[in-house]
């Protein structure tokens, strides 16, 4: 006998018995063969697939008792084959074959082999297993869909329309975008825009708002967490909502209100695109998009120590500007018509706005930006008792226009009165629009543009 087959026998013989009793438990057929290709053992799974006795072939040259078998192949050969089809006889099975080396040298092989009809009821399982996955996948695509693309955004003034252009071009990168813009300007409209003309839009868009939670809740629903991470998680864990995005889109609103310490986790997350559930050890890969939005000033809140600076520079690679309705003032008519069409055909009440109402919805600066104006609409349109509405609910406690103080009209009389009063009249107008749009160039320029004149002849007026 030659040593590498008295080292077979010592592994197969001289262990303790319950190895022996292991490899008789496992249900499929196994068999060992010797470099020699002489059969050394088989276990009772491999007895009970091929209808054969122990004796007719332990001891024996495995080709001469299973003619065709490829075991011996691969021992020569030193090569493993995974899920061989074999026949013998009315006997159909799968089979895998590898060598075994004990100390670098080849001592011999086994075969596992698995009845064909319990292979394809495994494979039927597997299937199922993976339309289930598939069907599940389709669920979350629909439920976190999103609605919106560039056509639905009404605008045609300069400002809205530069922003739409610079969106179309995001969408065709991969970067990660910042979107700022004062509350209601439709920050999130634009980020399902971008996600919808990507090459992501069939896939997931989630959108979290990240002021609605505090940290540790957050930090949960974003990552997931483990079985028993903290008191209350829910049995078997829970998915996290960069997860649920993957191959898509996440877009985390109200970035600003993330605490320091998951604005670090998340920096970590754009960095190596790897998630850890709460309570787990090991970091997981995602494929997402990332658009973060913020109504403050982020650069600002890196100077007071309040934003990481790391962060801000990460998630500022494409940034996007989303313009306040009263620099697009020209829009807030067409807004306000399709919100009432909207309405209208909701509610199946026909309404138009009075001609009258046309200047006050222009003259008013909007600071609730959109959406104020689709709530002003609405509530006007619920209040309308006749085809048309001839009022806008507007707060009282912001002006409607700028008022001219009575005291200037009241100091008016003699000769040049009314030159006097036309130049008082422009200093107070432009005093008052200063003060409230500001005093940096923008707001200049803003109010240059309501005024109708150059910035040039502004500056000259301000003189």
């Amino acid at each position: 006998m030659s040593t590498a087959e008295e080292t077979l026998f010592q592994v197969i013989r001289h262990e303790p018995e319950w190895t022996s009793s292991l490899i008789e438990a496992i249900p499929d057929g196994i068999l060992i063969i010797d470099t020699d290709g002489v059969v050394r053992y088989v276990n009772a799974g491999y007895l009970r697939l091929t209808g054969l006795k122990r004796e007719d072939i332990v001891g024996k040259n495995l080709l001469e008792a299973r003619p065709g078998a490829i075991l011996p192949q691969a021992v020569k050969s030193g090569e493993t084959r995974v899920g061989v089809y074999r026949r013998v006889g009315n006997t159909e099975y799968i089979v895998d074959v590898a060598p075994v080396a004990h100390q670098g040298t080849i001592i011999g092989g086994v075969s596992v082999s698995k009845p064909l009809g319990q292979f394809l009821l495994l494979a039927k399982e597997v299937e199922k297993h993976v339309r289930k996955t598939r069907e599940l996948r389709s669920v979350i695509n629909r439920a976190y869909q999103a609605r919106y693309s560039f056509e639905d955004i009404i605008g045609n003034s300069p400002r809205i329309q530069e922003a739409i252009s610079m969106g179309k071009k995001m969408a065709l990168c991969e970067a990660d975008i910042l979107i700022t813009g004062e509350s209601g300007t439709g920050k999130e409209m634009f980020a399902q825009a971008i996600h919808n003309a990507s090459s992501r839009a069939e896939l997931p868009f989630v959108a979290v708002n990240c002021s609605t939670l505090n940290s540790a809740l957050l930090e949960s629903e974003l990552f997931g967490y483990e079985d028993g991470a903290f008191t209350g998680a829910r049995k078997g864990g829970k998915i996290g909502l960069f997860a649920v995005a993957d191959g898509g889109t996440i877009m985390l609103d109200e970035i600003a209100e993330l605490s320091y310490d998951l604005q670090a986790k998340l920096l970590r997350v754009l960095q190596e695109r790897t998630v850890r559930k709460v309570g787990d050890h090991a970091e997981s890969p995602v494929d997402v998009r990332v658009v973060a939005a913020s109504n403050r000033n982020l650069f600002d809140l890196t100077r007071q120590g309040k934003f990481r600076e790391d962060l801000y520079y990460r998630l500022n690679v494409m940034s996007l500007e989303i313009p306040p309705l009263r620099d697009r003032a020209s829009d807030a008519i067409l807004l306000a018509e399709h919100f009432l069409m909207k309405w209208s055909q909701k509610n199946g009440k026909y309404w138009t706005f009075h001609p009258s109402l046309l200047e006050k919805i222009l003259g008013y600066s909007w600071p609730g930006n959109i959406r104020e104006l689709k709530n002003v609409v609405e509530f006007a349109a619920y209040t309308c008792d006749r085809g048309a509405i001839m009022d806008l609910p507007l707060p009282k406690s912001r002006p409607e226009s700028h008022q001219i103080d009575d005291s200037i009209l009241a100091a008016m009389s003699g000769p040049g009165a009314l030159k006097k009063l036309a130049a008082d009249t422009q200093r107070a107008v432009i005093r008052s629009m200063l003060n409230k749009h500001g005093d940096t160039l923008e707001a200049k320029k803003t109010v240059a543009s309501q005024l109708g004149i150059s910035l040039a002849t502004l500056y000259n007026k301000c003189k």
